[in-house]
C-alpha cells in the first residue's frame, strides 16, 4: 500500500504541502515516496528551471507577470503541459503495482501525471493538491481524479479551469503551527532574543527571501508601533544587509518556525503561501504588503476578498493598521 506525492523544490510551498500530506499518509499506515518533479527531468533542465525562477523572482519580479499571462493563453499552457512528457519515464520507474495513490503538489508534476493515466501507466486515482489560494489554469487537469482547494475561491477559480471533482479542505500545515498562551509567547521571545513588551511584526518572504524586504522592515519601523523582526530564509546577502542597516532582529533560515511565528504579534508577508497559513493556524494576524507580482498578486486578492487577510497598499496604511494592534483573525483550523 504505497502513495507517491510529486512536488518540487521551487520555494517551500509546494514541498511543505507535500511533507505533511506524507506525515498524515504514513501515521495511516501507508508507505511514501515522496519525488522531486525537477529532479525527473533530463540532464540538469529541472535545475536550470529552478535557478532561472529564483533569479527572475530576485531580479526582475514584475517579468513573471508576463509569463503568467502568456501562460494563461491556450497554445503556451498547452505547450507547457506537453513539456511535462519530459518527466514521464521517470515517473514510470516510480510508480507501479502497489500505487493507490499518485498526489501532486506541483502544477507541471500534475500535468505529467495526467498524462500517465491517459496512456493508462497509471492506474490508482490521481489527486492535486493546489497550494495557492488563487489558481492559474496551468495548475488544472480534468484528468484528475480530485483536486483539493484551500478555500472556496480557490475551488471555484478550478471548476471553471476544467477540474471535474474538487473539494475544499482546511488548512494543510504541520501539527506544530498552533495556537499559543501570552505566557508562553513570552517565553519564546526570550528564547530567540526579542524584546520582552514590544509589538513584533514578523517580516516574511518565502523560503527564498525575495521581495521588497529591506523596504518593508524599514516601513514597520517607521510606523513607530512595532518592531521588525525578518526572517531572510536561504538568502545570506539580505540577511547581511539587514544586519549592517541595524536591524536587530534579523534571522536566516528558521528550522522552528513555529515557535517564531507564536512570539510575534502579526505576520507581514508577500506572497500568500505557506507561512501565511502556518501563521494563521497559529492564530496569528497576517498581512499582505509590498507584494510580489505575477501569482502571488492574485494570491494577496483571493486572501483579502474573503477576509483572511487584509492586503495593505502603502506605508500609511499599514501604519493604521499596526497602531490599531488587531488581534483578531479568521476562524480556521488546520486540517
Amino acid at each position: 500500500m504505497r502513495v507517491v506525492i510529486v512536488s518540487a523544490r521551487v520555494g517551500a510551498g509546494h514541498d511543505g504541502a507535500a511533507s505533511e500530506l506524507g506525515r498524515r499518509f504514513r501515521a495511516r499506515g501507508l508507505d511514501v515516496d515522496r519525488v522531486d518533479f525537477l529532479d525527473l527531468l533530463p540532464r540538469r533542465l529541472g535545475r536550470a528551471l529552478c535557478a532561472t525562477y529564483r533569479r527572475q523572482l530576485t531580479v526582475a519580479p514584475r517579468s513573471w507577470d508576463w509569463v503568467l499571462a502568456a501562460m494563461g493563453t491556450s497554445p503556451l499552457a498547452a505547450a507547457a503541459r506537453r513539456s511535462t512528457r519530459l518527466a514521464a519515464p521517470g515517473l514510470v520507474e516510480i510508480l507501479g503495482p502497489d500505487v493507490v495513490l499518485a498526489v501532486s503538489t506541483y502544477p507541471l508534476a500534475t500535468h505529467a501525471l495526467a498524462l500517465l493515466k491517459a496512456r493508462g501507466e497509471l492506474t490508482a486515482p490521481l489527486a492535486v493538491y493546489l497550494t495557492d489560494p488563487a489558481v492559474h489554469r496551468l495548475s488544472i487537469s480534468p484528468g484528475a481524479d480530485l483536486t483539493v482547494a484551500p478555500n472556496e475561491v480557490a475551488a471555484g477559480q478550478a471548476r471553471g479551469w476544467g477540474a471535474t471533482r474538487t473539494r475544499v479542505s482546511p488548512l494543510l500545515v504541520a501539527p506544530e503551527f498552533h495556537p499559543t498562551s501570552r505566557a508562553e509567547a513570552a517565553r519564546l521571545r526570550a528564547t530567540f532574543g526579542l524584546p520582552a513588551r514590544d509589538q513584533l511584526a514578523l517580516v516574511v518572504s518565502g523560503s527564498w527571501g525575495v521581495g521588497q524586504v529591506e523596504q518593508t522592515a524599514a516601513d514597520v519601523a517607521a510606523s513607530g508601533h512595532a518592531l521588525p523582526v525578518v526572517v531572510c530564509g536561504r538568502n545570506d546577502a539580505l540577511r547581511a544587509r539587514l544586519s549592517a542597516a541595524g536591524r536587530p532582529h534579523v534571522f536566516g533560515w528558521v528550522d522552528n518556525m513555529a515557535d517564531l511565528i507564536r512570539s510575534c504579534d502579526v505576520v507581514v508577508q508577500n506572497a500568500g503561501g505557506l507561512s501565511a497559513s502556518e501563521a494563521l493556524a497559529c492564530r496569528v494576524p497576517v498581512l499582505t504588503y509590498r507584494c510580489l507580482p505575477g501569482h502571488r498578486s492574485r494570491n494577496a486578492a483571493a486572501l483579502d476578498a474573503d477576509g483572511t487577510v487584509p492586503w495593505i497598499r502603502s506605508a500609511d496604511e499599514l501604519g493604521r493598521w499596526l497602531a490599531a494592534g488587531h488581534d483578531q483573525v479568521p476562524l480556521l483550523r488546520a486540517g
